[in-house]
């Protein structure tokens, strides 16, 4: 059993400056470019892609992009479509410096123990996030370095092994860099650390909206398994994305963690259900949610999330403290207001790019930077909501960490003639998470 104190021993006050030493480590690695001693002998860094859709192909095109000495040598998904879309588009960027031959696409349930095998430096994970627990555990066992996408677990065991792949990944110098892009935002950069310095005093609450409109989906084709449906699909099977909670909504709860100093909450409660997505293409996922977390000092966050067509579109946080209040209103407003008035007015960059310039300049400068625990953080809280809603249950912290109740097969268990069925949409009430 992991206990309370084993995610909760950094304060606000020391992750400022944790975050404030990695953040100036990382600016000032990029700033000096690439003459610096090279954390690897040979110049050239090599990059396997694992997940090979729309966020993957960006993800390697972000690698290509932050460094002039990076090449993609490999390429794994479990679909030949979508690794082929994606070579033929990362070949539009620099087709010199994508060195993918045929014998390294790489197709399959086990393409992304291929790639990690393949000789590479560097592994791109940008598979479905039930995936990611095993494949990150595989890629720092072999000693790469890693970008991780979030969320990256869906249930409690895996974020078990994610905080031990983090563990490993420090114990090896490796960098492990992660998909939750706001942390890589200099708007929110900006805000944030403000709020960690104190600028808005105590914080009492935190509150965050992620509500808009529904995802894309694949019709079923005569052709497909019951399996490949699924999986084309992924976003509406809990199993495989967690839930929308935990595959799209995280993104705020993990601004609600970062203003919290990663702080983790002693219980949460929650409601949620399905009201307009309830045909069979939406597998067992829910399409509201409400959650309130307490903290042990009693402050509360409070996160509502939705995806649901025809309805407007939010996505804020609001940070209240004894001396005023932050708020950010994403990708337009970030802003302190109270004893300490502040308004963002410096650069924008593409957090996305940002997030691979920092990966690649920590790498070359032997500086690696390693998100695991808090990027862990972050999407058990998603997890944790989604247990709570479930259940109609109030968690605590502790049963939330140690559930063992896992949503899907064993990765080694995937295969085409698998036969998975989802689990009934969740009864508050009726429906056990631990």
């Amino acid at each position: 059993m992991i206990k309370t104190k084993d995610l909760n021993a950094t304060d606000r006050r020391s992750f400022l400056k944790k975050s404030g030493i990695v953040m100036l480590g990382s600016t000032l690695a990029y700033q000096t470019g690439f003459s610096s001693p090279l954390f690897y002998s040979a110049k050239t860094l090599k990059v396997g892609l694992i997940g090979c859709g729309g966020r993957g192909t960006g993800a390697a095109m972000q690698a290509l992009n932050a460094d002039p000495d990076v090449i993609i040598t490999a390429m794994g998904d479990i679909f030949e479509d979508r690794l082929e879309g994606a070579y033929e588009a990362l070949n539009t960027v620099d087709a010199k410096r994508v060195k993918v031959d045929k014998k390294r696409k790489f197709i399959g349930f086990d393409a992304y123990q291929k790639v990690i095998d393949s000789g590479v430096d560097v592994v791109l994970l940008a598979t479905p996030p039930a995936f990611r627990p095993d494949q990150l555990t595989a890629a720092i066992a072999a000693g790469k370095h890693v970008f991780c996408e979030k969320p990256v677990a869906v249930d409690a065991p895996g974020i078990r092994k994610v905080l031990a792949a983090a563990k490993a990944a420090a114990e090896k110098n490796l960098s492990l860099v992660s998909g939750f892009c706001f942390r890589y935002d200099l708007p929110s950069r900006g805000v944030f650390s403000r709020v960690l310095n104190g600028d808005v005093g105590s914080i009492k609450t935190v509150s965050t909206f992620r509500n808009g409109a529904g995802n894309w989906s694949n019709p079923r084709q005569p052709e497909w398994t019951d399996l490949t449906y699924k999986l084309r699909n992924w976003h509406y099977q809990n199993w495989l994305s967690g839930d929308f909670i935990v595959e799209q909504a995280v993104h705020s709860l993990d601004m609600m963690s970062w203003a919290m100093g990663d702080q983790m909450p002693v219980k949460a409660t929650a409601t949620g259900g399905r009201q307009v997505r309830v045909e069979e293409i939406y597998g067992n996922i829910y399409d509201h949610f409400a959650v309130e977390f307490e903290y042990a000092n009693g402050a509360k966050g409070f996160h509502f999330c939705r995806q649901q067509e025809g309805t407007s579109n939010r996505n804020t946080v609001d940070v209240l403290g004894t001396d005023g209040s932050a708020f950010v209103n994403v990708g337009m407003q970030y802003e302190i207001s109270g004893k300490n008035t502040w308004k963002y007015d410096g650069p924008k960059k593409n957090m996305y790019q940002v997030q691979h310039n920092e990966l690649f300049a920590g790498i070359r400068n032997g500086k690696p930077i390693n998100d695991g625990e808090w990027m862990a953080k972050s999407t058990l809280l998603a997890i944790w909501g989604r247990m709570a809603a479930y259940s109609g249950q109030t968690i605590s912290y502790e049963g939330a960490l140690n559930s063992n109740v896992v949503l899907g097969p064993k990765i080694e268990d995937y295969n085409w003639d698998l036969k998975w069925d989802n689990q009934p949409v969740a009864l508050p009430g009726i429906t056990k998470v631990i």
